[in-house]
C-alpha cells in the first residue's frame, strides 16, 4: 500500500509511515477506499480478504521519527482497527479478516531483534491494543530474525490473539543476519507455532533461492511478494517505482502455491498495487 500511495497517488508518507493517515479525514478516506477496492477483488474472484491496518511502523522506535510518542501508539492501533472494522461491517457477507499489522523494531531490511524475550516485551503493547480493539489476528511482517518472530508470536499467544508471522529474505533467499529461511521457519514453528508463517517483501525469484526441498516448506502458509526484482538497497534508494509485470507475478505466485501445499495466503508488497492483487486472485481462482 505504501509504495502505491507514494508513487501512484502522490501521497507524502514521511519516513514511509502510513499510520498517520488514521489521524486525518483525507487519510482515513484513502484507506477506506483502498479496503473497499480489496473487498471488491475478493467478491469478483471468490477470494477471502485480509484487511491489514496501516500500523507497520507504529512502534516506539520508528514512530518517534514522525512525532508520535510511545503512549500515543495504543490509541493509534485501536483507531486503525475501528476504521477497518467499520468497513468490514458494511460487507458482512464477505470473507474478511481484520488484521493489525506489526513491523520490526528497526529497519525491515536489517537483522531483527536478537532476543525473543525482549521482542515479546517490546511488541506486547501493540499486540495488547490489537486484542483490546477486537482485531481477528495480528500480522507481523518483514521480520529479519527468528528471535523477534518468536517473541511476537509468544506474546500473541499470551494475550490470546492469533499471530501471522512473516520473514523477509534478501536476494539469496536468506534473512539479513544470514539465517536460512529453512532454519528461521523451523525455529519459529517448533518454538511458538503461530497461526501462519509467511515470507514477504522479496521477489518470487529471491524467495525461491531460499527453498531447498526440505519438509519445512510445508509449514509455509503465505507469500506476499515484491513485483520488483531489485535488491532491498536498490528499493530504498529508488526514485521511480519498479512495478514489475503483474501478469508474471501472478503466474509465479500461482506456481508457488501449486508447488507448496501449505500456502493459502498470497499478496503483494513493494511495487505492487491493486492491478497485481487482482491478477493474483484471478489466476489462483482459475487454477
Amino acid at each position: 500500500m505504501e509504495t502505491d500511495l507514494i508513487f501512484n497517488h502522490g501521497v507524502e508518507l514521511p519516513e514511509f509511515a502510513a499510520f498517520p493517515l488514521i489521524d486525518n479525514s483525507d487519510g482515513r478516506q484513502r484507506l477506506r477506499d483502498y479496503y473497499e477496492d480489496l473487498i471488491q477483488i475478493g467478491r469478483d474472484t471468490g477470494a477471502g480478504v485480509i484487511l491489514d491496518t496501516p500500523t507497520w511502523m507504529a512502534n516506539p522506535d520508528r514512530a518517534k521519527a514522525v512525532g508520535y510518542a510511545a503512549e500515543d501508539l495504543p490509541r493509534v492501533t485501536r483507531d486503525a482497527v475501528a476504521l477497518v472494522r467499520s468497513v468490514s461491517n458494511e460487507h458482512a457477507d464477505a470473507a474478511i479478516c481484520v488484521s493489525v499489522q506489526i513491523g520490526p523494531q528497526g529497519d525491515g531490511y536489517a537483522p531483527g531483534m536478537a532476543s525473543a524475550k525482549l521482542a515479546a516485551d517490546y511488541h506486547r503493547p501493540q499486540i495488547a491494543a490489537a486484542k483490546e480493539a477486537g482485531a481477528d489476528v495480528i500480522s507481523a511482517y518483514t521480520l529479519g530474525s527468528a528471535a523477534e518472530a518468536i517473541g511476537i508470536s509468544l506474546a500473541a499467544q499470551e494475550l490470546g490473539i492469533p499471530a501471522v508471522i512473516s520473514f523477509v529474505v534478501e536476494t539469496d533467499g536468506k534473512l539479513a543476519d544470514g539465517t536460512t529461511l529453512a532454519d528461521a521457519v523451523t525455529q519459529l514453528a517448533d518454538t511458538a507455532n503461530p497461526l501462519a508463517i509467511m515470507v514477504n517483501c522479496a521477489h518470487p525469484d529471491h524467495i525461491a533461492n531460499g527453498f531447498d526441498g526440505g519438509n519445512w516448506e510445508v509449514k509455509l502458509a503465505g507469500i506476499v511478494a515484491n513485483a520488483s526484482r531489485q535488491s532491498h538497497e536498490e528499493l530504498d534508494n529508488a526514485e521511480v517505482l519498479d512495478d514489475g509485470d503483474p501478469d508474471e507475478l501472478s503466474r509465479q505466485l500461482a506456481d508457488l502455491k501449486g508447488s507448496h501445499s501449505g500456502v493459502r495466503i498470497l499478496g503483494g508488497c513493494c511495487g505492487t498495487d491493486l492491478r497485481h492483487l487482482r491478477k493474483i486472485a484471478e489466476r489462483v481462482a482459475a487454477t
